[in-house]
């Protein structure tokens, strides 16, 4: 269990660090720009606490995060759990958000299965992630065997995750890669390769160090259903889940 925490400490402490920022500030523009878009009682967050910042102006103003190790925040409504076995109602939320969480999780399918199920019909699911087929994928390649994070996390491609995703009964809506710059810590270096972005951009769009892929959940009833109006909508279930220690290990 100690290492398990000491893990969560060290990926914590590597988006405090300058190319986490750099990384985080990439991704959250383009999240932010989705989230304008989405309208709803309830938006679940399943990540690290950094990512609380890319959600802030969302106009879903009721903010819920999930992780086995939550501490407070003024932003969110913390709640600690296991994020393969949420503690929530079927069809209660309205947008999720899975911020680099399927990284680091044994079972990153089950996290998916239980995002479908807890998502209302016609939701949506943001899904960030590291991407294998870029110069950040090559390095991880270098530094798995060093064994330090988050290049010892699991590696899902673009193809693959939508390959699962389709099997859930999601539609995917948008895909964008981010970050072409490779994963340098010298600030100046970094800010010299700038012209990248705009170049990977436009010549090698899915070769980014990280994509954002949205998808809607896709529900055919088998009678026509009657819309009713709602005034709230609860979403917490009867019994809260306790996070298991196993849940998350190292990726090598």
């Amino acid at each position: 269990m100690l290492n398990i925490l000491k893990h969560w400490k060290d990926i914590r402490a590597w988006w405090d660090t300058p190319l986490g920022q750099w990384f985080l500030q990439s991704e959250a523009t383009i999240v932010k720009k989705c989230l304008s878009s989405f309208f709803g009682y309830h938006f679940l967050l399943l990540g690290e606490p950094q990512f609380i910042q890319c959600v802030i102006d969302s106009p879903i103003h009721h903010r819920i995060w999930i992780h086995p190790h939550t501490c407070f925040h003024p932003n969110s409504s913390p709640i600690r759990s296991r994020q393969d076995k949420l503690p929530l109602l079927s069809d209660s939320i309205d947008v999720i958000y899975l911020a680099h969480c399927l990284e680091f999780i044994n079972n990153p399918h089950e996290v998916l299965r239980e995002t479908f199920r807890v998502l209302i019909p016609k939701g949506h699911i943001i899904i960030t992630h590291f991407n294998p087929w870029s110069l950040w994928g090559l390095w991880r390649l270098v530094m798995r065997y060093i064994k330090r994070v988050p290049w010892d996390g699991r590696s899902i491609s673009i193809v693959r995750l939508k390959d699962w995703l389709a099997l859930l009964g999601f539609e995917v809506i948008t895909l964008q890669s981010h970050c072409f710059r490779p994963p340098i810590m010298n600030i100046g270096v970094w800010q010299r390769l700038k012209w990248l972005e705009k170049l990977g951009s436009l010549c090698w769009p899915f070769l980014g160090g990280g994509y954002v892929l949205i998808a809607c959940k896709q529900v055919i009833p088998l009678t026509p259903i009657r819309p009713k109006v709602v005034t709230t909508r609860s979403f917490v279930a009867d019994t809260l889940t306790e996070p298991v220690g196993s849940e998350y290990t190292k990726k090598s």
